[in-house]
C-alpha cells in the first residue's frame, strides 16, 4: 500500500478540500443560527435538538476536513525528496532482464 504522507499533494485534491471546508463552515453558521433561534423561541422543542445535531454533524465534517488540509500541508513541506529510479529489476549480479 502506497503511502500519502511521503507523496506531494495534488493541488486539485487541496483545492477540492477548501472549497468542502467553506461549504460545511457555512452549514456550520446556518444551521448553528438557526439553533440559536429556535432555542430562544421554543427551547427544548424538537426543531431545536434536529438543529443541534445538524449543527454537530457539520462540526465533525468540518474538523475532518480540516485535519485532512492539515495533514496534506504538512506532508507537503517536510516531504522527502523522491528516491533515483532502479536501472535494473532484480539485483544479484544478474544481467539485464530476460539475459
Amino acid at each position: 500500500m502506497v503511502s500519502l504522507t511521503h507523496a506531494a499533494p495534488a493541488p486539485r485534491a487541496v483545492r477540492q478540500l477548501c472549497r468542502i471546508r467553506a461549504a460545511y463552515a457555512s452549514g456550520f453558521a446556518l444551521w448553528a443560527g438557526a439553533a440559536a433561534w429556535e432555542g430562544w423561541h421554543r427551547p427544548g422543542s424538537r426543531q431545536m435538538w434536529v438543529l443541534v445535531l445538524l449543527v454537530a454533524l457539520f462540526t465533525g465534517l468540518l474538523c475532518l476536513t480540516v485535519a485532512s488540509l492539515y495533514r496534506l500541508r504538512r506532508g507537503a513541506r517536510s516531504a522527502p525528496a523522491p528516491a533515483a529510479g532502479r536501472s535494473g529489476a532484480r539485483s544479484g549480479g544478474r544481467g539485464p532482464a530476460g539475459a
